[in-house]
């Protein structure tokens, strides 16, 4: 399931939305993110549906690759549909001893299953996409205006690239420290909750070790190289927004423009 987890890594190739300014990839990201939580109609959902295939099918990666990712949320998604099928009010379909399924707790189970699962590979495909050099200068020049109000805008930039770089990283420490400690008689499956949760001490102890440690040297080395923040830094290649980066703003502008339709549409149709 480790090796599942896709959010923070990138996947080279030559697509189009690789050569995005990084500053286009967040914002439509946040687009997407932002009309799947504002549109709630079926309509919506097929047209984002529709919008994120075609996003996939731009940039090259495999969809294997990207559904890989889902995995790892299974859980949570689990526990998000089982809550909301049960404990929301309205129409009894059907009734499970003192729990009762409603008609609107199946739409919304639903519906929310499918915002996880959209809001997850709509992430990978910016990162799967996009380096994390590329997108520190991304953050950084989006957050640009913050620093007016004396917001560390660089230090925050840095801090969230760092911590997307470290998950794979991570990830293969715990890949390893599992098969190890599988190796010396660790049994990381069987018994209860509780039992499972002690068993996980030999695992976790030794990857915050490994942790802190790869953060020391981080920290070591780029003293060493004399980083003191953002102040006076230069870019060896700086953001400028291209033609096809201009193209980019005006899709997603447009499938704002055709969500909010089709959202609207969706509403007035069910009225009659």
């Amino acid at each position: 399931m480790l090796r599942d987890i896709t959010l923070g890594q990138y996947y080279p190739a030559n697509s189009v939305l690789h050569k995005l300014d990084p500053r286009v990839k967040l914002a439509g990201t946040m687009v997407f993110i932002v009309s799947l939580f504002a549109f709630r109609s079926a309509e919506a959902y097929i047209g984002a549906t529709l919008f994120l295939a075609a996003v996939i099918r731009i940039s090259k990666v495999p969809l294997k690759f990207m559904l890989k990712g889902l995995k790892s949320i299974l859980f949570l998604m689990m526990i998000t549909v089982v809550f909301n099928l049960f404990l929301t009010r309205g129409t009894v379909v059907f009734r499970l001893g003192f729990l009762s399924v409603t008609e609107e707790g199946i739409e919304t189970a639903f519906f929310m299953a499918i915002r996880l699962i959209y809001l997850i590979i709509g992430s990978s495909v910016m990162t799967l996409t996009t380096t994390p050099n590329d997108l520190t200068d991304g953050l950084e020049k989006a957050m640009r205006p913050l620093g007016r109000i004396r917001v560390p805008v660089h230090e925050i930039a840095m801090m969230m690239s760092i911590a997307l770089r470290f998950i794979p990283i991570l990830l293969e420490e715990t890949d390893k420290i599992m098969k190890a400690q599988m190796a010396r008689g660790a049994d990381f499956e069987s018994g209860g909750l509780i039992q499972k949760a002690k068993n996980m001490i030999p695992l976790l102890v030794p990857l915050f070790i490994s942790a802190f440690r790869r953060a020391n040297d981080l920290a070591m080395a780029m003293e060493a190289r004399g980083y003191h923040g953002g102040e006076g830094r230069t870019k060896m290649k700086p953001l400028v927004y291209k033609g096809r980066d201009k193209i980019a703003y005006l899709t997603l502008l447009l499938y704002l423009v055709l969500m909010f339709l089709i959202n609207r549409i969706g509403f007035f149709a069910g009225l009659f």
